[in-house]
């Protein structure tokens, strides 16, 4: 069985584990196994058709899987599929607080001359 390395966002779904052991030959069915074992993880995961939700990363051994074989990567007892979804929100950004003043992204007044909101 491998290794799903669940993060915090996820873990109530999977009561509060932090990795949970799950069979299967690809990544792709070792979620499909996840989701079955954890079927509130379903729609955080995947998306109306079943294949993993667009903002989901997942990674093999530290390896994003769109760098190998996406889905159908295989794996095997000694490896960790990690889950990551991307976080999103925040407070919004302001890009000036008067003429020709520029923020930072912590939103304190930038005083660096000809640069963006990158300082």
């Amino acid at each position: 069985m491998s290794i799903v390395r669940i993060p915090p966002v996820l873990r109530t779904s999977t009561g509060g584990q932090k990795q949970v052991e799950v069979p299967g030959g690809t990544v792709r069915e070792v979620i499909g196994g996840l989701v079955a074992a954890y079927p509130g993880l379903g729609p955080q995961l995947l998306s109306g058709d079943g294949d993993v939700n667009r903002f989901v990363n997942v990674f093999l051994n530290d390896t994003d899987v769109r760098h190998l074989q996406s889905l159908d990567t295989p794996v095997d007892e000694r490896d960790t599929v990690l889950l990551l979804p991307a976080m999103a929100g925040g407070a919004g950004l302001s890009l000036a607080s008067g003429p020709g003043r520029r923020m930072t992204t912590h939103g304190g007044p930038c005083s660096c001359p000809g640069r963006a909101i990158d300082c």
